[in-house]
């Protein structure tokens, strides 16, 4: 009981801290877009946002606090990391499934995607692929930390020889 009660604390406390990061991370990102596609100006969100909220404070508004639930939700499911009973394989495809629960309603919600079945599925897969590459740098950098730690336990048993 105790340990489910610290593993509760560590999702609240990992979804609080990921609030105010993912608001931070989609400021990042729209500076970025900016510099890229916006001639020179500052895009805080796409045009499609701003009309349907009717002015741009509104859309950017709506757009923070879907960032920071973006925040919350990829923080908290951070957690599932660390069962250490479960496989690779399930930690990755509960994961998977959790952060695309909170992932896919946001990016619809702000637009992001074209609102029609093709632009679901396009976002979907730009989603999964980045999802990918990070998973896969992530994974070989944890295996290469596990082989550095082996190498140093095999060298402190032999007395610190070879």
């Amino acid at each position: 009981m105790e340990k489910q009660s610290r593993f509760g604390k560590k999702i609240i406390l990992r979804g609080a801290l990921g609030f105010p990061l993912g608001i931070t991370v989609g400021y990042a990102i729209t500076i970025v877009l900016s510099l890229i596609w916006a001639n020179g100006y500052y895009a805080p969100c796409v045009p499609e946002l701003i009309s349907v909220m009717g002015n741009e404070i509104r859309a950017v508004i709506l757009q923070a606090l879907l960032c920071g639930l973006l925040g919350t939700g990829f923080g908290a499911a951070s957690v599932i990391w660390e069962v250490e009973h479960w496989g690779i394989v399930k930690q990755t495809g509960i994961y998977f499934a959790v952060v695309s629960m909170v992932m896919m309603p946001v990016a619809y919600a702000a637009y992001w995607m074209e609102h029609s079945l093709g632009g679901f599925a396009g976002y979907f897969g730009i989603f999964v692929f980045i999802f990918a590459v990070v998973w896969a740098v992530q994974f070989f950098a944890g295996k290469r930390d596990v082989k550095t730690l082996n190498e140093r336990l095999a060298r402190t048993k032999d007395g610190g020889n070879g």
